[in-house]
């Protein structure tokens, strides 16, 4: 019953910051699947292992999951957990995996790329940390994809997946499970329900946007069912293969829903959203948006508020790229800090060592070591629990953090599309022209470092070089980096950060300009590229 099916490998699966991600119709092409997981299986030699199976419901997860299944029992994995209907949010397996003692797992998504036949599918796989493979192993496994002729797969038919419960393919064992519950009990330990429960019940108003994605039946279960939020305060609950047409990236402008009511005269007290396998997450006040760096700012000051915290936290990390406010932060707590290149992988050990509790991507990614991955639902509970313990809305907290610690006024400015090789050749001439900055002028901005950055992991002591980046006397930053999560071609992504004591109020847009035309000029991007403009301001 085991088939053994010759193949001829694909050169393109190399994995990203967050497994491989490629076009639907990339992943649909004969084997291509087949490949990659078998790939996989060939590097961590699956026999007599645990592993979790989830994915965010995209199109085509229905038919890769069987497929997965199938490989699986043919590769003598001894069991697998696998989501409901094959559905399973990153932080919810990353739960899974700690909880139960597995092998790992594997999650099918795309995480916040959008979705559908003509969008984006993915494979991320996790170790028994709960969180990412290392890049040695990704390494291993794109080595064997390059020569891989044959995969194993079970033939039998497809397995139910709706109803609960245990059942066999082979000698192995498919335990199929609610994918909320653990979850919900999780957060119920970290935070004070029945604090939050009192807040809905004076009245507070919520919406969360679930943008047709995973993470639907996990807030309506939280949200409404449980801390008594009214009645569709849960948006775009039911996930959807092509996400209803969204694009599940929850910022300004992707979730235009949410931020259009935010915005409104008649807003709620409060809005957030999730991205397509619930990691990321946006928070939103009344006509008022917190950026990613200033929340994971904002979330570090305010850890003593949360019972699980209220002891002390080791410490806190932030991708380079991010905002330099939650830097602030540590210094003034007396807390470990570290800065890490773009990959939540690179916050793993420092979880795991105990260096850390709190980190923080730009990207719209918070968590903590309660689990091994970001996690949108756990920012959303954090912020919620503030407001109930200060009585104070998303627009004072984040105000009165600006005069105590200073504002990053920070934006991240998106070039996509642009082939690889121009884009690795922008990245790579603008390296050589940093080292003459250091202590230059540039426009009105003292050059204090220009450099790429290489980060020195202080627990395994592997060095990763991530970007480049020019400091400045008064604090501020431009950032470039090259993104690790496109389907296709490259996105140059340019940050920007202007820092200010005084001038809280301004309009971000305007404080970065001339940072931005420097940052324009010096890369030559619209020589380089064609583009005039960034194709998303975030």
């Amino acid at each position: 019953m085991i088939q053994v099916i010759p193949t001829t490998p694909y050169d393109d699966q190399k994995m990203g910051t967050a497994g491989l991600r490629k076009k639907s119709k990339v992943v649909m092409q004969e084997h291509y699947f087949e490949n990659f997981l078998q790939s996989i299986f060939n590097t961590i030699h699956p026999e007599g292992k645990t592993f979790v199976v989830g994915g965010d419901g995209r199109f085509y997860n229905d038919i890769a999951v069987q497929k997965l299944i199938k490989m699986a029992a043919a590769n003598g994995v001894k069991k697998l957990i696998v989501g409901q209907n094959g559905f399973l949010s990153t932080p919810a397996s990353s739960n899974i995996i700690l909880k139960r003692h597995t092998d790992g797992g594997f999650v099918l998504s795309a995480s916040h790329n959008p979705g559908g036949e003509n969008g984006d599918f993915g494979i991320k796989f996790a170790t028994e940390t709960g969180g990412q493979c290392s890049g040695q192993v990704s390494e291993q496994i794109y080595a064997n994809s390059k020569n891989i002729r044959e995969f194993k797969i079970f033939d039998a038919p497809n397995i139910d997946l709706s109803h609960l419960g245990s059942q066999k393919l082979g000698d192995m064992e498919i335990e199929v499970i609610d994918t909320v519950n653990d979850y919900v009990e999780l957060m119920q330990k970290i935070f004070d329900f029945d604090a939050l429960k009192k807040l809905f019940a004076k009245g507070f108003t919520m919406r969360f946007d679930a943008m047709n994605a995973v993470t639907g039946p996990y807030a309506i279960r939280i949200f409404e069912e449980i801390l008594g939020a009214a009645k569709g305060s849960v948006l775009n609950a039911t996930p959807k293969p092509d996400f209803g047409g969204l694009h599940p990236d929850p910022n300004l402008v992707y979730a235009k829903e949410l931020v259009n009511i935010m915005y409104s005269d008649d807003a709620p007290d409060f809005g957030a959203a999730n991205d397509g396998d619930g990691d990321r997450n946006m928070i939103l006040g009344k006509k008022f948006f917190v950026t990613p760096s200033d929340s994971l700012a904002i979330l570090t000051d305010n850890y003593n508020l949360i019972p699980a915290y209220k002891d002390g936290i080791f410490g806190v990390a932030k991708s380079m790229a991010t905002s330099t406010a939650v830097a602030r932060v540590a210094q003034e707590k007396k807390i470990g800090y570290y800065e890490v290149p773009t990959g939540w992988k690179y916050f793993v050990n420092l979880m795991d060592s105990n260096r850390i509790t709190f980190c923080g991507e730009e990207s719209f990614g918070t968590g903590s070591s309660h689990i091994r991955e970001k996690d949108g639902i756990w920012a959303v509970l954090f912020w919620l629990s503030i407001i109930a313990a200060t009585g104070k809305s998303v627009e004072q907290i984040t105000r009165e953090h600006w005069k105590k610690y200073g504002r990053s006024y920070y934006l991240r400015f998106d070039f996509d599309g642009i082939p690889t090789d121009v884009a690795n050749k922008l990245m790579s001439d603008l390296e050589a022209k940093l080292p003459p900055l250091n202590g230059q002028k540039l426009g009105s901005y003292e050059v204090v470092k220009a450099e790429k950055f290489v980060y020195n992991d202080p627990v395994d002591h592997s060095s990763t070089s991530n970007g480049l980046r020019i400091l400045f006397a008064d604090g501020s930053r431009i950032v470039y980096r090259l993104s690790g999560t496109s389907s296709s071609g490259a996105t140059l992504r340019v940050y920007i950060e202007k820092f200010s004591r005084d001038n809280l109020d301004s309009d971000p847009r305007q404080m970065v300009d001339e940072l931005l035309k420097i940052a324009a000029e010096l890369a030559e991007i619209e020589k380089r590229t064609g583009k005039t403009k960034a194709d998303v301001t975030t």
